[in-house]
């Protein structure tokens, strides 16, 4: 008790002026609680999560003496709790999918507009008349000469070739497999032929009418604003981005306007600020309800209603949940007369969110969503003296605020945001200021509000008389978001940040923006340490893809690339973003020392006096075998080099491991598999098993090398690590 007592003391002394902020704290860790639960190798017991939380729960709430020690392990074992209820939710993925074309018979769960053509998704799903549906849904790409009337509800029947998701493209990368676990994806692929609708249904589920009710909307706004201005429309309204062509997507990224097409807490604060000044109009004309009603407070409760509304016609996805989240705060701190914006309505948000949906916090939509609104809460508190200061009574002092305040907006948001955005793209943007600066109020004040009117209209079809203007304000900020990309070094790429150092920068920014003491300045060292943390972190020499065709080098003279027929463009340019290189150049045209090649190999050092790899063609007896610590190689490499033998990375390994990492060390060749990083977890699928061994019809020396090549998955795997 003593002790417990003096670290009492201790707190009073150091937090005297901090206590009514510690309970801020909680949902950052239980944001490391999830954080923890994936960052495991093997999936925990299924009762640990709770095991851990329900005592630690009790024991916060019956000792408050000790509440400040107990309470942080509370909040991250709810977390843990939380995300493995959210997997255990989740259908097990399939893993008997058929590797050739297949008719799919199902219902259509939802209709996507893409650039050039549609993608369906089907749910429940049946694969060549089998008797049970696929307990996941399957995605599939419709051709672009498929022009058939298809809507959501409808039953049909297509021939389509399908694969389960795919793996990330190199060890540590992302992890397309985990985000189809929890949205429910089985499969997808492409369609082979014309989708045939077997029968034609009126939507009834609440959703399914949701979904119908959104690409019907779509549809209609699309028919008055043609082209990319009409996507960029159609996002705002339904949330639904596909069909904006890739080179608009990428000027958006590239001016720092990409949240203008992730529809979250600017757009439902536009929608509910627009109800609650219409709300406000209609009581102001009533005398009864000016005099007797709270008028103030019904208005926001119509503008809470719209903004619910706005919600689920655009999609629920996370940022939005966490803006609504945040609008009922608001919306109940207003009937209550307290404040309505604070960090503890975000705290509460971000909690309730990582309740419902934990498989998010790993995600960039939720990391960028709150640090943003933290840096926006946190910066306006922090200048509020300085803010109120330059707003004057003048219309001079008033415009200069407004413009402060734009500027001030875009550059906390966009400055807490950045590192994250680097971290799963690759890149950061350098005029993002000055094109929110303009892009954000001619969104807020012209394109939503005609939106808003056009969706009123719909009913009676004038739509046309509000979405004709809404898309002279698209074309606007389509023009901005164009013009700013094209500026010179309007991006640049940055190194990969580690893990661990997107990790000391969250800290330091939680330390930053949830202190108010002059000790919260300590999160600016945190936060430059975490963005300085590639300067400490040596990415791999090599990667071979999961399917051996890609194969790269890394020196320090640029990234080279073997590349056979058939490798992903996907995997490519996710390498290219993880190195941060422009582009690669073939690894059969280079020129320099650190590779050689000759007709059948190619000796890689990229760093002299280490170790190097062998890139082998098939030859038997390559040369360079004693000088290689490890042969790579996109066909079976087995055997090729005598004995004793280096350490191998083929097309067997990796069709048993995933894709593979290369450091050359000093001491040697280390590996990292996307198998060994990922671990055993539910949404990774089993290891492949070879099949038994069929004879062969043929005398082995007839059998032709291209279809050897072609069974290999017939064979056993060898452990890269083995040097077997």
């Amino acid at each position: 008790m003593r002790l417990v007592a003096a670290l009492n003391a201790a707190l009073d002394t150091w937090l005297d002026a901090e206590r009514e902020r510690l309970a801020v704290w909680l949902p950052v860790f239980m944001g490391a609680g999830v954080l923890g639960y994936y960052a495991l190798r093997s999936e925990p017991p299924v009762w640990l999560g709770m095991a851990l939380a329900v005592p630690a729960v009790a024991l916060a709430v019956g000792l408050p003496m000790v509440r400040w020690l107990i309470g942080p392990l509370a909040a991250a074992a709810l977390g843990f709790a939380a995300a493995q209820m959210a997997t255990a939710r989740a259908p097990p993925i399939e893993v008997d999918l058929p590797n050739h074309a297949t008719v799919v018979t199902g219902t259509i769960l939802a209709v996507e507009a893409l650039p050039d053509g549609r993608r369906i998704t089907i749910q429940p799903a049946w694969l060549d008349g089998a008797v049970e549906p696929l307990r996941r849904s399957v995605r599939v790409r419709l051709q672009k000469k498929d022009d058939g009337a298809l809507a959501s509800g409808d039953s049909l029947r297509i021939r389509a070739l399908i694969r389960p998701p795919a793996p990330p493209s190199y060890p540590g990368g992302w992890d397309l497999q985990r985000d189809a676990f929890y949205a429910g994806l089985g499969a997808s692929g492409y369609a082979l032929g014309k989708a045939e609708r077997t029968a034609e249904a009126v939507p009834s589920a609440p959703m399914r009418f949701v979904q119908w009710l959104r690409e019907t909307i779509a549809r209609r706004v699309v028919a008055a604003i043609p082209g990319s201005a009409g996507a960029v429309s159609v996002t705002l309204l339904t949330g639904a981005s596909m069909a904006i062509p890739e080179a608009d997507h990428a000027a958006f990224r590239d001016s720092g306007l990409a949240h203008l097409l992730a529809v979250a807490g600017l757009h439902i604060g536009i929608v509910m600020g627009f109800a609650l000044m219409l709300s406000r109009l209609g009581f102001a004309l009533s005398e009864r309800a000016s005099l007797f009603w709270p008028t103030k407070k019904l208005a926001a409760l119509c503008a809470l209603a719209a903004g619910g509304v706005y919600m689920v016609l655009t999609g629920m996805h996370v940022p939005i949940i966490r803006s609504f989240v945040m609008a009922c705060l608001f919306t109940v701190a207003l009937m209550a007369d307290r404040r309505p914006f604070s960090l503890r309505g975000l705290g509460l948000a971000g909690a309730v969110l990582m309740l419902i949906a934990p498989q998010e916090v790993p995600g960039v939509s939720f990391q960028m969503s709150f640090s943003a609104v933290l840096a926006l809460i946190a910066g306006y508190e922090a200048l509020r003296p300085w803010l109120r200061r330059l707003h004057g009574t003048s219309w001079q002092r008033r415009l200069a605020s407004h413009i402060a305040a734009l500027a001030l907006t875009s550059a906390l948001a966009g400055s807490a945001s950045a590192p994250y955005g680097a971290y799963h793209f690759g890149h950061v943007q350098i005029y993002f200021v000055l094109a929110n600066m303009i892009a954000v109020p001619l969104t807020a004040m012209w394109v939503m509000p005609a939106g808003l009117i056009a969706l009123f209209l719909m009913p009676v079809h004038l739509e046309a008389l509000a979405l004709v203007p809404m898309g002279w304000g698209a074309e606007a900020v389509l023009w901005i978001a164009r013009t700013t990309s094209a500026l010179p070094a309007a991006t640049f790429d940055v190194p990969h940040i580690p893990a661990w150092g997107l990790c000391v920068f969250s800290l330091g920014l939680a330390w930053l923006g949830l202190w108010r003491t002059p000790r919260r300045l300590i999160g600016i060292g945190l936060m430059l340490a975490g963005v300085a943390s590639p300067l400490l972190d040596h990415p791999p020499d090599l990667l071979v893809s999961a399917d051996a065709r890609l194969i790269a080098v890394r020196t320090r003279h640029g990234a080279f690339l073997q590349q056979i027929q058939g490798g992903s463009k996907f995997t490519r340019d996710a390498w290219a973003q993880y190195w941060a290189v422009g582009s690669f150049r073939s690894i059969q045209e280079a020129d320099e020392t650190a590779i050689r090649c000759e007709k059948d190999a190619c000796l890689l050092r990229p760093y002299a006096g280490r170790p190097a790899a062998l890139l082998v063609r098939g030859a038997r007896h390559p040369q360079g075998c004693d000088q290689a610590s490890v042969i790579v190689s996109a066909e079976p490499a087995r055997g090729l080099c005598p004995r004793p033998w280096p350490k191998l990375v083929d097309r067997f390994t990796v069709w048993r491991y995933g894709s593979t990492a290369i450091w050359l060390d000093p001491d040697g060749a280390r590996f990292v598999t996307d198998r060994s990083e990922r671990g055993d977890r539910p949404w990774v699928p089993p290891p492949p098993q070879p099949r038994k061994a069929v004879p062969p019809t043929l005398p082995p020396a007839s059998v032709d090398r291209e279809e050897q090549s072609e069974a290999l998955p017939d064979a056993p795997s060898p452990d890269p690590t083995s040097g077997e």
